[in-house]
């Protein structure tokens, strides 16, 4: 289940490059961890209890892209038929969700699905284009 979870989570790899495996000793708050494979091993962490609900704040803004979606493409399968609550600053963390509440100065604005609130031409298709246009930006830069 433990190497399950860390497949799920997207760091076995990187468990599996430490010199003890899953017995290595990172140290206290895993000050030996980088940002991205400290919120994986918390990822995974949650997904080893089985929760019905599970609550993620921001949990993957220390990861690229491309590990955010193996992530959420395999929080889905995980999650079916159970409750997930992303909260994320990212419209890529949330647009697969069934339903999204956007939040200003902790006031509902927007909610719905993904393409209820594009097609609502407000502010989250706002932050969709502006995300979509920084991540051409970046892949037209790593080019």
């Amino acid at each position: 289940m433990v190497y399950q979870a860390a497949k799920d989570a997207c760091v076995y790899d990187n468990i599996d490059e430490f010199p003890l495996k899953f017995d290595t000793v990172v140290g206290e708050r895993g000050i030996t961890l980088s940002g991205g494979q400290k919120q994986r091993i918390s990822i995974a962490r949650a997904i080893i209890k089985q929760p019905q609900i599970l609550i993620f704040d921001d949990c993957l803004s220390a990861v690229d892209t491309e590990t955010e979606d193996s992530i959420l493409t395999n929080l889905r399968r995980i999650m079916h038929n159970k409750t997930a609550i992303i909260v994320s600053h990212r419209v890529s963390s949330v647009q697969m969700a069934d339903h999204i509440i956007v939040l200003d100065e902790g006031k509902i604005i927007e909610a719905g699905s993904h393409k209820e609130l594009i097609n609502q031409q407000g502010a989250y298709a706002d932050l969709y284009k502006k995300q979509l246009l920084e991540g051409q930006t970046e892949y037209l830069a790593e080019s």
